[in-house]
Order: C-alpha cells, then sequence, then structure tokens
C-alpha cells in the first residue's frame, strides 16, 4: 500500500538547507519514491501555519521509505535539513486500491 511523507518546513538556516536541498535527489533516485509537491508559497486555506515550505513525496510502503529515510547516505544529508530548519514529518497511510 503507497504511503505519503507530508513534511512542514521553517527555515532557520537557509545555507545549510540549500546545502541539504542540492544533495537530495542524488540519494532520492536511488529509492523508489516519488517527489509529488515541493512548494515554498503554499496557501493557507484554513487554521495557523508559520511555515515556508511543504514537501509531498509517495514511497510503495512504508518499507521502502524507511529504507531511504535510514539509510546512511539519507542520514548523512539530512544533518544540513536538522540544522537548516525545523520540520514536522508525517509518514501516512494510502488507501488500498
Amino acid at each position: 500500500m503507497n504511503v505519503y511523507v507530508v513534511v512542514q518546513l521553517k527555515m532557520t538556516d537557509r545555507a545549510a538547507y540549500d546545502r541539504y536541498q542540492a544533495r537530495f535527489f542524488d540519494v532520492f533516485r536511488k529509492f523508489n519514491g516519488r517527489l509529488l509537491a515541493a512548494d515554498e508559497a503554499p496557501v493557507l486555506i484554513e487554521g495557523d501555519w508559520d511555515g515556508d515550505k511543504v514537501v509531498l513525496m509517495s514511497f510503495p510502503d512504508a518499507n521502502d521509505f524507511r529504507a531511504w529515510a535510514e539509510s546512511p547516505e539519507y542520514r548523512e544529508i539530512a544533518r544540513d535539513r536538522e540544522a537548516g530548519a525545523q520540520s514536522v514529518v508525517l509518514l501516512v497511510q494510502g488507501f488500498r486500491t
């Protein structure tokens, strides 16, 4: 079953985040994920939100997500994401079709 990863980011060190972003695809493309959206100007429709960026990814299943997220290659670049932004990361189960 597909899983979706929703990431909400609030930038704290743009240079660090830009380093992460520059290396992201080299790591991401080695796994079974798809980048569905990455928006630095999302439109707030309802509620309160003080973030700067939303990212939406999909993976065939949670195991594929974890293989990417826990890989040594990703953990290495994730240090710059963690230094560059406060993040909320949600793993969401898709519907069975």
